[in-house]
């Protein structure tokens, strides 16, 4: 963890990967993030596999946040709510924007009780448009956003990638989004600040990027970025495994078919121009599969790697977990002080130089946080302790 954000008070009301994962940037930055969850807690913490400090999705999620278990249904849970955010830089939610009205999330209900704070609504779909008010998880941004129809362009089917991808961009931009808001108000602009994150766009804007392509000149020219879409754009197979090939510049390609003794290509005629070059990227990819079959990995990493033409063997998700350059930086190494039985960790990758760090906290138990949060925000032991008779607050 890390003091750059210290000082910065987060409400985070979100649940499963999205919100929790934007949050969990700002808590590793310093902020103090408040994860306020139902009395049943984020269905995270449920999910399978279990440890002891719940679900995997939840503690690779959830590290360095206090929390608090409060039931937003009820008029005294709202009532409690409305002291954090008074006493808050930023309230942050991943809910659809008719439910979070419903609970007093909503930007013109959080703006009358602090006129200063930054509100992120990390949603669906855009607030002004006709999808408003459609449900959204992973696999449905996946497909309207047209990434799965991708695969369709190289082989016929189209197909979700096998990440939760949607939501990780989404709290990204959800993120960049908070932190700009903070910078502004830092320079002195008034609030309150609304900031949106939704998937829908935000996986069309990751996805358009290099696609848009020819359609960013003509009105009917064509999307798709040509050697991404090739069908012979893919892991090759060698004598005894898989592997990844990506000569990309000229020199690069004319070292690489100098080493199969195909050198001759470099003498055609479209070889020498990039635009050329690129027309024929699906030849090109062919020699290389055509190649790649008569060797091990281990070799063709060898050879390739002393001409510097970028490869990679094609590792599996149990590989990476003994990747040696992992293993040298410490990447999965578990901080102190996490729960016994939690064997790997995820750690925050963004590195800074020159700042001293502070040891991760594990996430916490389902309102572990719930007394001290409350009373830090203003409420007395005895609200506090009729919050929890009354069955509005978990502690």
């Amino acid at each position: 963890m890390l003091p750059l954000l210290k000082g910065v008070r987060v409400i985070e009301v979100g649940a499963v990967v999205l919100g929790p994962y934007a949050g969990q940037i700002l808590a590793d930055l310093g902020a103090e993030v408040i994860k306020v969850e139902p009395l049943e807690g984020d269905i995270a913490r449920h999910a399978h596999p279990q440890g002891t400090g719940g679900g995997a999705l939840f503690v690779n999620n959830n590290r360095n946040k206090r929390m608090l278990a409060l039931d937003l249904k009820r008029p005294e849970g709202r009532g409690a709510f409305a002291k954090l955010v008074k006493g808050a830089d930023v309230l942050f939610h991943n809910m659809r924007l008719d439910a979070a009205d419903r609970l007093g999330l909503g930007f013109e209900q959080v703006a009358a009780i602090n006129p200063n704070i930054v509100h992120c609504a990390a949603t669906g779909f855009g607030r002004s448009g006709q999808y408003r008010d459609r449900p959204a998880f992973d696999d449905i941004i996946q497909a309207a956003s047209g990434l799965a129809g991708l695969a369709a362009l190289q082989n016929g089917i189209p197909q979700f990638g096998p990440t939760i991808v949607a939501d990780k961009v989404a709290a990204l931009h959800a993120v960049y989004g908070i932190l700009a808001a903070l910078f502004a108000r830092e320079r002195g602009r008034a609030g309150p600040f609304r900031v949106e994150a939704p998937m829908f766009e935000a996986m069309v804007a990751f996805t358009m990027n290099e696609h848009l392509s020819a359609a960013t000149f003509a009105a009917d020219g064509a999307p798709g970025y040509p050697r991404l879409l090739s069908p012979d754009r893919r892991p090759f197979r060698t004598a005894d495994g898989w592997i990844a090939v990506l000569p990309y510049t000229e020199a690069q390609w004319r070292r690489f078919l100098s080493a199969i003794d195909r050198s001759e290509v470099c003498e055609t005629a479209w070889f020498r121009s990039p635009a050329r070059r690129q027309a024929h990227i699906g030849e090109l990819y062919a020699i290389v599969a055509a190649s790649l079959e008569a060797h091990s990995t281990d070799t063709w990493i060898e050879a390739l790697e002393a001409i510097d033409v970028p490869c990679s063997r094609v590792a599996t998700l149990v590989e990476i977990l003994s990747d040696p350059h992992l293993i040298e930086i410490g990447f999965f190494d578990v901080p102190e002080g996490f729960p016994e039985g939690v064997e790997r960790a995820i750690p925050q990758p963004v590195l800074f130089t020159g700042i001293d760090q502070m040891p991760d906290q594990p996430p916490h138990a389902l309102g572990a946080d719930s007394r001290a949060v409350l009373r830090d925000f203003g409420c007395d032991d005895a609200a506090i302790d009729a919050l929890i008779v009354a069955g509005v607050v978990a502690a």
